[in-house]
């Protein structure tokens, strides 16, 4: 089990919304702490996961990449976001 530490804290919270976080708390049959470190921790948690650049991607996946054609010339010409788009990784 990993060893997390902790720090106290003090937080000032609006009557109502300490009355709620209680509440809920109580219906999952947690402290009052661990409903609100919970929820924090749930804040604060990146939404989008870092992958490992040796990371592989399933052979089933990777054919979806051809469903969006490549741009004619013309079309990166006349388009500069789109060129640099297509610079940065399309191709």
């Amino acid at each position: 089990m990993e060893t997390v530490s902790r720090v106290q804290t003090v937080i000032r919270f609006r009557e109502d919304v300490l009355n709620r976080a209680r509440f809920k708390a109580k219906q999952q049959n947690m402290s009052l702490n661990a409903y609100l470190e919970e929820v924090v921790a749930e804040a604060v948690r990146p939404k989008i996961p870092k992958l490992p650049k040796d990371f592989k991607i399933d052979p089933g996946i990777e054919l979806f990449s051809g469903i969006i054609p490549a741009p004619t010339k013309e079309q990166l010409e006349a388009d500069d976001r789109l060129a640099y788009i297509w610079g940065k990784g399309g191709q």
